[in-house]
């Protein structure tokens, strides 16, 4: 593109249409170039609003550096990347071989208030989600829904000779969030979806507080903006004494095989020694050590289950040796184990393969 526009279009009239199809709900949002991208637009809303006797402070979806925002806008699509750029479009085959910070990069190229999804923005969507009594359907089987095999999106990449990635939004209006056309397609399966603001580290739970991994925030490895979690739900420095961490059920072994579910500790009585063994099993079933009350900010930001069962099958993740990014979502092959809560924990930063993708997101700065 190097400063034009991706199309000869008049853009202004595109982006009224999108909002009148919509009712608001969508928009076309043009980064520092001037090119487009279809956003969803989240009204702000409280713990409580989502989360059963949750509190009624905001959602740190909508909370950054501090200002509450009264709205986030979500990438209707998974993205592709045009001149080491983001773009929200329908259609289209989604950015893969992509690692963390080359994907961070392309949403902060766009100017600013651009960044890659956050995990609170994503938590934020699941919530409500589950608090509105509907999972999206998605390509988690190769190419149409495990449970509704008749829902088809548009073939763009093949995988050992079944379909693999679909076109962004070329599923039914089942695989958006909301169940219509104004809502965000394909956050169950397709891809994996990076996204920002969370990490483990040995196992130890980090986070970048509220919505901060919004604005620039130095997400690198050894940033100070990181912190870690204690039983109270207060962030504090890494390594503290008593944080919240994942750890094994049971002995992980050395195999590149899975060993059992994850559970929320303070202290790791099954530290991998290597980087081959994960643990797996329904997010929902995950449990806590007998000392821990699960704070509200890991059900908030949708890393421990509220504590009302919804039977939806997604699947956690995550190995406790090393630095480990989150991918969100689930792929085309996940089955019953994709969808909006599904989340791995298990993956470096520099993972690049042909089902780790991500979206942008856009704040008002």
């Amino acid at each position: 593109m190097g400063g034009r526009r991706i199309m000869e279009t008049n853009f202004d009239a595109i982006k009224l249409a999108v909002e009148a199809a919509t009712g608001g709900k969508n928009t076309v949002l043009f980064d520092d170039l001037g090119n487009p991208s279809i956003m969803v637009r989240i009204p702000k809303f409280k713990i409580s609003d989502v989360i059963e006797g949750g509190s009624n402070s905001v959602h740190p979806a909508f909370i950054v550096n501090g200002v509450e925002k009264d709205e986030i806008y979500i990438s209707k699509y998974q993205n592709i990347v045009v001149n080491d750029r983001a773009y929200s479009l329908p259609m289209q085959d989604p950015k893969v071989y992509i690692d963390f910070d080359t994907a961070r990069k392309a949403c902060e190229n766009k100017g600013k208030g651009w960044h890659l999804m956050t995990n609170a923005e994503w938590a934020a969507i699941a919530l409500w989600c589950k608090k509105n009594g509907y999972f999206p359907r998605g390509n988690n089987n190769y190419g149409s829904d495990v449970s509704y095999p008749h829902e088809k999106g548009v073939e763009t990449y093949k995988y050992d000779g079944k379909t693999g990635r679909v076109g962004t939004g070329s599923g039914p209006v089942t695989w958006a969030h909301d169940g219509s056309n104004s809502g965000i397609f394909d956050l169950n399966g397709n891809v994996w979806e990076w996204v920002g603001g969370l990490r483990l580290v040995d196992g130890e739970i980090q986070v970048i507080a509220d919505n901060n991994a919004a604005c620039d925030a130095n997400m690198a490895e050894n940033s100070s903006h990181w912190k870690a979690i204690d039983k109270s739900g207060n962030l504090v420095a890494p390594k503290s004494a008593n944080t919240l961490k994942f750890d094994y059920t049971v002995d992980p072994g050395t195999e590149n095989t899975s060993k059992g579910m994850p559970k929320l500790v303070t202290t790791l009585a099954h530290q991998q020694t290597n980087g081959d063994p994960y643990a797996a099993g329904q997010f929902e079933d995950m449990t806590a050590d007998g000392s821990i009350t699960p704070p509200e900010i890991l059900k908030a930001l949708a890393i421990y289950p509220d504590g009302t069962k919804a039977n939806h099958g997604d699947y956690i993740y995550m190995r406790n040796k090393g630095e480990r990014l989150p991918f969100r979502g689930g792929g085309w092959d996940g089955g019953s184990h994709a969808g909006v809560f599904a989340v791995n924990l298990y993956d470096p930063r520099s993972a690049s393969d042909h089902y780790a993708g991500f979206r942008s997101a856009f704040v008002g700065l």
